[in-house]
């Protein structure tokens, strides 16, 4: 199937190679997002940490999400994951989410905005790539981006104060844009 779709998607003047190398690299973003939000998430601690633990919590299924609907779009593609978890990882399109050596509340809010903006960066350049070119990938790529973008919003709300208009997930890792594509 990959061929085919490539042929088609080539001739719209979209350089596939390069669509599925970034695929790869939001794939592994959100792989490594996934994994170190369960640390972060896990030094949310005191009161005022498991005010946000349920929000982390949220944020890092989505990201999970956003993976398993990311890995079939880059098979559809004609590519394949690395077959090494450390080469993996370090295709990441963005930084990996550390524990700060000093991690208060603040210092983990502030890493998990860091990485949801370079998400919304990601699905923004793979939105732009993809546009007119890519129905399916441009689909996927508008969805995650709607979901980082929230998220980015979540966080800026508990690290400022100020409302950011985010209302609890009725269940969590919901991911209200991104659930269409996921196979149950």
């Amino acid at each position: 199937m990959g061929k085919e779709i490539t042929e088609i998607l080539e001739r719209k003047g979209c350089n596939v190679s390069k669509l599925v190398e970034e695929l790869i690299r939001a794939a592994a973003a959100e792989f490594t997002t996934y994994y170190y939000y369960t640390i972060l998430r896990a030094h949310a601690a005191g009161l005022e940490g498991e005010a946000i633990k349920e929000v982390i919590e949220d944020a890092r299924l989505e990201d999970r999400n956003h993976f398993e609907a990311i890995v079939p779009r880059i098979y559809e593609l004609g590519g394949d994951l690395p077959h090494d978890l450390i080469d993996f990882a370090k295709k990441a399109a963005c930084l990996d989410p550390k524990l700060p050596e000093e991690p208060t509340i603040e210092n983990i809010l502030k890493v998990l905005l860091q990485a949801e903006k370079c998400a919304v960066a990601v699905y923004t350049r793979l939105a732009e790539m993809t546009q007119g070119k890519d129905p399916r990938t441009h689909d996927l790529a508008v969805a995650i981006l709607h979901e980082e973008v929230e998220h980015v919003a979540w966080f800026e709300e508990l690290l400022t104060g100020k409302p950011s208009g985010h209302f609890r997930r009725r269940t969590p890792g919901e991911s209200p844009y991104v659930r269409k594509f996921l196979r149950d």
